[in-house]
C-alpha cells in the first residue's frame, strides 16, 4: 500500500485539530511552518518521480523542426484570376502562372499576387455617390476635370469612365508608382486631345464613338511607351454637354449655324438648277455656230470649184459660156416673178400663166 506524500508521519494529532489562525501571537509562525513543510513534500515527490537512466536532452532537434516548418513557409498559391511575382531580397526575379508553387522562404524570397482579371473603372470628371440610407446614386461634376475645348473653339463639359485591368504584373507592380493616378491623368490628357481636334457638334451628337474610339487609342498608347503594365478596355463618354452658363449662347449659334447651312443648300440647289441649264443653252448655242461655221465653210468651198470649173470652160468657149450664163442669170431672175411681156408694136403680149393655174389647184390631187 502506498503512502500518501501529503502525509506527515511525525504530526501531532493534537496539532491537526488546531486552528493555526487563532490567537496568543502564534498564527504567522505557524503559517510560515507549513509552507516550508510544503515545499520539502514537492521537493521528495520530484526525486522520486526523475528517471536514474535519462539520456541528455539535444537542442538540434528543435533546430531541425524550426527549420523544417521554416522551409513549408516557402509553399504560395496563385489564384486563377491572379499572377504570382516572385522578389529575392525585393528584386523581381520570375512571373508564375496560376497553381501551387514554391520559393526560397522570408526573407529571402517574397511573393506577390495582383489580380489580373478584375477590371477596374475610373471616373474622370465626375464622382458618382451613394448617401448613407439611400440605395439612389448621385452623381457629382468635377469641374476641374470636365472642362475641354473643342476643335471649333467652343467649351464643353464632358464626363467619362475608363476601365482597365493589369496585362503585366511585373511592369504594373514597378514601373508605375501609383497606377490610378497616372492612367486618370493619362485618361485626360488623351480625352483633351481628341476633343481639342473634333468640332462641338461631332462630340455632342454625331461622332461620339468616334472622339472615344481615339481617345481610347491615344491612352493605351501613352500606357505603353510608360510600360505600365495595363490595359484598356474601355473609355465611355457618360456627358458631353455645353456648360450651362452659356448654354442659351450657344443654342443661338446653333440655330444660327442651322440657318446658316439651310440657306447654303437652298443656294446649292438653285446651282444646281441653274448651271446645267445655262451649260446646256452655252452647248447649244456653240454647236449652231459650229454647225453654221461648218455650212458656210462648205458653201465657200463648193462655189470655188464651181467657179473654177466655170473658168475652166469659159477660157475653151467664151461666147458660148457667156451665153449660158446670161440665160442662166435670167432665169433665176425672171423665174419667181410675176412677168408681163410687151410687144413693141401690138402693146402687151396675151399669154396663159402655167404657174398660176399650179397656184389655184388644190394640192389634193387632179380633179
Amino acid at each position: 500500500m502506498t503512502n500518501n506524500p501529503w502525509d506527515d508521519d511525525e504530526q501531532d494529532n493534537d496539532s491537526a485539530n488546531e486552528n493555526p489562525w487563532a490567537g496568543n501571537g502564534q498564527a504567522s509562525e505557524d503559517i510560515e511552518f507549513l509552507l516550508k513543510k510544503s515545499q520539502d513534500k514537492v521537493r521528495r515527490l520530484v526525486k522520486k518521480g526523475r528517471p536514474k537512466n535519462r539520456k541528455p536532452f539535444n537542442p538540434w532537434i528543435i533546430v531541425a523542426v524550426v527549420a523544417a516548418l521554416w522551409g513549408l513557409t516557402g509553399f504560395y498559391q496563385v489564384q486563377p484570376q491572379e499572377q504570382g511575382v516572385v522578389l529575392r531580397f525585393g528584386k523581381y526575379v520570375y512571373t508564375t502562372a496560376p497553381g501551387l508553387h514554391y520559393h526560397l522562404p522570408y526573407p529571402f524570397e517574397s511573393v506577390l499576387t495582383p489580380n489580373v482579371s478584375r477590371e477596374n473603372r475610373i471616373e474622370i470628371g465626375f464622382r458618382s455617390e451613394t448617401p448613407r440610407r439611400s440605395r439612389t446614386t448621385y452623381s457629382r461634376d468635377i469641374q476641374t476635370e470636365n472642362i475641354a475645348l473643342t476643335g471649333d473653339e467652343n467649351i464643353v463639359e464632358v464626363n467619362f469612365t475608363v476601365t482597365w485591368k493589369v496585362k503585366d504584373a511585373k511592369d504594373y507592380l514597378f514601373n508605375i508608382r501609383d497606377p490610378e493616378a497616372t492612367i486618370r491623368i493619362a485618361a485626360e490628357s488623351a480625352m483633351r486631345d481628341a476633343i481639342g481636334s473634333t468640332p462641338i457638334m461631332e462630340i455632342i451628337a454625331d461622332d461620339r464613338k468616334g472622339v472615344q474610339e481615339k481617345a481610347e487609342k491615344t491612352l493605351q498608347r501613352v500606357l505603353d511607351e510608360y510600360h505600365a503594365g495595363v490595359a484598356v478596355t474601355s473609355v465611355q463618354l457618360t456627358k458631353a454637354d455645353a456648360p450651362a452658363q452659356v448654354i442659351d449662347a450657344f443654342n443661338d449659334v446653333q440655330r444660327a449655324k442651322a440657318d446658316k447651312e439651310r440657306l447654303g443648300n437652298e443656294a446649292e440647289a438653285y446651282r444646281n438648277d441653274i448651271l446645267p441649264r445655262a451649260r446646256g443653252e452655252a452647248s447649244r448655242l456653240v454647236s449652231s455656230a459650229e454647225a453654221y461655221k461648218a455650212q458656210v465653210v462648205d458653201a465657200a468651198k463648193g462655189d470655188t470649184a464651181r467657179f473654177k470649173a466655170v473658168l475652166n470652160e469659159y477660157l475653151q468657149a467664151k461666147e458660148v459660156v457667156a451665153r449660158r450664163l446670161y440665160l442662166e442669170t435670167l432665169e433665176e431672175v425672171y423665174g419667181n416673178v410675176d412677168k408681163v411681156i410687151l410687144d413693141g408694136k401690138n402693146g402687151v403680149v396675151p399669154y396663159l400663166p402655167l404657174n398660176e393655174l399650179k397656184k389655184g389647184q388644190p394640192a389634193g390631187g387632179d380633179r
